[in-house]
C-alpha cells in the first residue's frame, strides 16, 4: 500500500506540458481541516464557500478514522495480526493519512482523527494557504505553489485510486470489503464540492477510472508472488470492459485480450490509456455509440467467446453495469431504463451466484429498451 502514496506523488507531478505545473516545496507542512473552516473561506454559504460544511456534514470521508475504532475493524485487526488497526500502517495510510506524514511536517492543528481531510486531496497547504485566496493568483499559480492539479482528471484519478481499489489479500478475507473503484459515481456520492462543467466530464471521469484501476490491478499482479484468484478475476473484469470500450472507440489507446495476458504490459498500456481518456472528445453520438456497443455483449455471459476465466464473469458484469450506469446518466436516459439496470444491478449484488444466463437475458432487454 505504501507503494501506492510513492505513485502518486510522481503522478501528481506528471501533468501536461500543456497543464499547469506544479513544483511542490520540499517538506511542506500540512496544517488540517481548520485552515479551510472560517466563514469567510470555506466553511460559509453560497458558491466556493461550503466546501468545508459539505466534506465535515456529508462526506463520508470524515468517518474513515472513526470506523477504525468500531467492532468490525477490531475483529478485522485480530485476523491479520493488528492489535490497535487505529495506529497501524496497514490501517491508517488511507483511513487516516496523517498518521503517514513525519511529524516534521504536521502543525499543531493537523489532528490525525480528521481521517481523510482537505489535504488528503489538495495537498500540504502551508505554502499556498493564505496566497491563494488573492486575487492576482490564477489557478495555475496554485498549482506552481503545490496545490494538486485535480482539475487534470489523470491527477484526480491518481489521488483516489491509491485507496479505492486495491486491499491486501489478507484484509480481504478477514471481512474487509471488497472495493471496485468507479471515479465518476463516487465523486457525485461523496458528494461533490466543486462543479464539472464540460457535459461530457462524468464520461472521462469514468474511462479515466477504469484505467487507473486496471493499471493498480495489475501492478499488484505483476508484484505479488501469489496473487490471489480475486485479484486475477480482477484484472480480466477491468481489462475485458477496456478492450470493449477501446475496441468501440478507435481514438482511444488499445486494450487487446493478448496484451492481458502479460501484467507489466497491460499496466502501461492502461496507464497511457488514462492520460489519453483525460483529455478525450465526445459527443451525444460518441456516448450512445459506446453505450449501445458494451450493451450489446450479451454472447461474453452466455457460453460463447467468453474472455478470461470463469470466476472473471461476475466482475465484468459488475464493471459493465457500473459503466451502463455512467453512461446512461450522461444521456439523460437512466430514468427511462431504471427497470433495466435494476435487474442488471441485482444479478451483480452477490458473485458467488452470479447466473451468466440471466445476465445476459437482462443485457438483451437493456439494449431493446434503448
Amino acid at each position: 500500500m505504501l507503494r501506492f502514496i510513492a505513485f502518486l506523488a510522481i503522478a501528481v507531478a506528471s501533468v501536461s506540458a500543456k497543464e499547469p505545473t506544479q513544483t511542490p516545496e520540499a517538506g511542506a507542512k500540512f496544517v488540517g481541516a481548520v485552515g479551510c473552516r472560517s466563514s469567510s473561506c470555506h466553511g460559509g454559504a453560497g458558491e466556493k464557500r461550503s466546501q468545508y460544511i459539505t466534506w465535515s456534514q456529508k462526506d463520508f470521508h470524515t468517518r474513515a478514522y472513526a470506523i477504525l475504532l468500531d467492532a468490525r475493524s477490531a475483529r478485522i485487526g485480530e485476523a491479520v495480526g493488528v492489535s490497535q488497526p487505529q495506529s497501524s500502517a496497514r490501517c491508517t495510510v488511507c483511513h487516516s493519512p496523517f498518521q503517514s506524514v513525519a511529524q516534521t511536517r504536521l502543525t499543531s492543528t493537523a489532528r490525525p482523527d480528521e481521517g481523510v481531510s482537505c489535504e488528503s486531496c489538495h495537498g500540504a497547504a502551508q505554502p499556498w494557504l493564505r496566497g491563494h485566496t488573492r486575487t492576482d493568483w490564477t489557478y495555475a499559480t496554485r498549482v506552481a505553489a503545490g496545490m494538486h492539479d485535480l482539475r487534470n482528471l489523470y491527477v484526480r484519478a491518481n489521488a483516489c485510486v491509491a485507496c479505492h481499489q486495491n486491499v491486501d489479500a489478507d484484509i480481504l478475507k478477514a471481512g474487509h470489503p471488497e472495493l471496485v473503484f468507479e471515479l465518476d459515481s463516487q465523486s457525485v456520492n461523496e458528494p461533490k464540492h466543486w462543479r464539472d462543467d464540460d457535459s461530457w466530464s462524468g464520461v472521462r471521469e469514468w474511462l479515466v477510472g477504469q484505467a487507473v484501476a486496471l493499471r493498480e490491478v495489475m501492478w499488484a499482479l505483476n508484484t505479488q508472488s501469489a496473487p490471489s484468484d480475486e485479484l486475477k478475476a480482477q484484472g480480466w473484469g477491468l481489462g475485458w470492459l477496456l478492450a470493449e470500450t477501446t475496441n468501440a472507440v478507435p481514438e482511444l489507446p488499445k486494450i487487446s485480450s493478448g496484451m492481458l495476458k502479460v501484467a507489466e504490459a497491460t499496466q502501461k498500456g492502461a496507464d497511457e490509456l488514462a492520460r489519453v481518456a483525460a483529455v478525450s472528445n465526445w459527443s451525444e453520438m460518441s456516448v450512445r455509440n459506446l453505450l449501445l456497443a458494451l450493451a450489446s455483449t450479451e454472447n461474453q455471459f452466455s457460453g460463447k467467446g467468453v474472455m478470461g476465466p470463469p470466476p472473471a464473469a461476475p466482475q465484468r458484469a459488475q464493471r459493465l453495469v457500473l459503466a451502463l450506469e455512467r453512461l446512461s446518466l450522461t444521456l439523460n436516459l437512466a430514468p427511462n431504463l431504471e427497470k433495466e439496470l435494476t435487474a442488471l444491478r441485482e444479478d451483480v449484488t452477490r458473485h458467488y451466484d452470479f447466473n451468466g444466463a440471466t445476465f445476459a437475458e437482462h443485457l438483451r432487454a437493456f439494449r431493446a429498451k434503448l
